[in-house]
């Protein structure tokens, strides 16, 4: 058992330095009494290790030639494969993303999830009679962020947690424009957490379309 998670945290680690462009895509690793020297670890972990990161797709395997980084197995983590993404790819994951999110929070919500949606309007609100931009994004943000806790599904919120710093990154870009982008599309906010409030999908999902399709 002890065996096992040893291989298991070589994998991990030999994984982390194909991330890391220690061994990069296409090119072979070193060779087994190498790769003993720099894990610290026997030949038995290093192949168990090497035959789950063959299965995985990550290393390729070619008898008498070595083994190989595959080229073609993407192995960027989600966070830089969302950094490295165009607008139109994150816009078309965010518009499914947010208006399923949506829809489960008009059905899910609770009282404690309306109060923290509504404190994050305010807050908005605020920050854009203030024509505080940063203040702007983080409240926009938050305010989004507690809808998705609202859906009562872990798995969608914590993917929109990971869409945050891509959204923050689009809005910083619209800094020169101050607050004028937050202001036009607050009523659209407000009324999306009227909807939300008043259970009435439909409604909801029609406005988040309207935020998405404007990229508020």
């Amino acid at each position: 058992m002890e065996y096992a998670k040893l291989s298991d945290k070589v994998s991990a680690r030999i994984r982390e330095d194909v991330l890391n462009e220690k061994y990069k895509a296409g090119e072979k690793i070193p060779s087994e009494p190498e790769l003993m020297k720099i894990y610290e670890v026997g030949r038995s972990t290093i192949r168990e290790a090497i035959k789950s990161l063959a299965m995985s797709g990550i290393l390729k395997v070619q008898q008498g030639a070595g083994t190989f980084i595959n080229a073609g197995f993407p192995i960027q983590t989600i966070d830089q494969r969302l950094r490295n993404a165009d607008f139109d790819e994150i816009n078309a994951v965010r518009k499914l993303l947010e208006e399923e999110i949506v829809k489960l929070a008009v059905e899910n919500h609770t009282p404690s999830h309306l109060e923290e949606i509504e404190k994050q309007l305010v807050t908005r609100r605020q920050a854009i009679m203030n024509e505080d931009h940063v203040a702007c994004t983080n409240a926009d943000i938050a305010f989004h962020t507690a809808i998705a806790r609202a859906s009562l599904n872990n798995v969608l919120a914590d993917l929109y947690q990971n869409f945050t710093h891509t959204i923050r990154s689009f809005f910083s870009k619209r800094e020169l424009q101050g607050t004028l982008h937050f202001a036009i599309s607050h009523h659209l906010h407000e009324d999306l957490f009227k909807a939300i409030k008043a259970k009435r999908k439909e409604q909801a999902l029609r406005i988040i379309k309207t935020i998405l399709d404007n990229n508020y």
